[in-house]
């Protein structure tokens, strides 16, 4: 089964399969924003929709803070326009 987790101390959500990690969704704190610059899933695990929670756990963190998300990964991007 596959984990979900946020990881505050790494500034990233991560994904695991058991122990493994197959994917993660980083991000750089400045004053009061956060921007997301990476996401990535083994290509193993494509076509779940494991990338899609992996932004959504980051954008419901900050949304929990009350912290502005931006993005520079594309594929942030798309998933953050989606929720607009």
């Amino acid at each position: 089964m596959i984990k979900i987790q946020y990881e505050p101390q790494l500034k990233r959500s991560a994904a695991y399969d058991e122990t493994k990690l197959i994917g993660e969704c980083d991000y750089q704190e400045s004053d009061q924003s956060w921007t997301i610059f990476h996401t990535e899933v083994n290509p193993e695990y494509g076509g779940q929709g494991i990338a899609r929670k992996l932004v959504e756990c980051v954008l419901d963190e900050a949304e929990q803070k009350g912290i502005e998300i931006k993005a520079t990964c594309s594929y942030a991007v798309k998933v953050l326009k989606g929720r607009s």
